[in-house]
């Protein structure tokens, strides 16, 4: 057995926090795309996970808890992966996301509830496309497909998403005026941030949003170059 499986990034365009659940989880509300970026996965005999990073990407953990780790055990099969990564770590494109769904696809799975226990984005990610996302994530009301393209810019810092919605926490759970609750919070924990928004901000004229809990920049719209990347939504995984 070798296969080569395709791991498309996602693109929040909008996200409401709208409650907590007393598990401590948080309830969304959020509009989410599939987008032209794309991992590739090597799935082979054997057993085992080797992570390639992306160019000028953080480093990705290997161990049991990657999401490609945890999706192989809900699904009770065993692989060796390599995971070859063009989607950046930490950034707020759901590429580990993407990655455990494109696990999940390659083993017939198909409950989207379930694909939530591995993780909050997976389940839009097993379904892709474009959709409103509710509940803790788990719930995917599949939209209908617009071509859409965006610039994003994503910078060499992480914003690791649990400490993003911690903050948020702490700061009484803010309104983002932008489209995105968790940006007032990605800001206070990385004030850096700013610098990378104001820069997207200058070279295109427009006002960037934060992609999910970050760290990516992104608007709408084709503005090649100064590390920037164009972007396009596809239909679906």
């Amino acid at each position: 057995m070798s296969v080569v499986l395709s791991a498309p990034a996602k693109l929040t365009l909008s996200l409401r926090l709208v409650g907590i659940r007393g598990d401590g989880h948080h309830l969304v509300d959020a509009e989410m795309v599939t987008i032209d970026l794309v991992d590739r996965l090597d799935v082979s005999d054997g057993d085992g996970l080797r992570v390639v990073p992306a160019d000028g990407g953080l480093e990705v953990a290997a161990g049991g808890e990657n999401l490609v780790a945890r999706a192989l055990r809900l699904v009770g099969r065993s692989a060796a992966v390599v995971v070859h990564k063009a989607i950046p770590a930490g950034a707020g494109l759901g590429g580990g996301s993407s990655d455990a769904a494109a696990i999940l696809r390659w083993a017939g799975w198909t409950d989207v509830v379930g694909a939530a226990a591995i993780g909050a984005d997976v389940s839009f990610c097993l379904v892709g496309g474009r959709a409103r996302v509710t509940g803790v994530g788990e719930v995917v009301e599949p939209l209908g497909f617009s071509e859409m393209s965006f610039t994003l810019l994503t910078p060499p810092v992480g914003c690791p998403t649990a400490d993003v919605y911690r903050r948020w926490d702490e700061l009484g759970g803010p309104t983002g005026g932008n489209g995105n609750d968790l940006e007032p919070a990605a800001l206070d924990l990385v004030p850096d941030l700013a610098r990378w928004r104001d820069e997207l901000g200058d070279a295109t004229g427009r006002c960037p949003r934060l992609a999910g809990s970050g760290s990516t920049w992104f608007v709408e719209g084709e503005y090649p170059g100064g590390g920037r990347r164009v972007v396009r939504t596809v239909a679906s995984t």
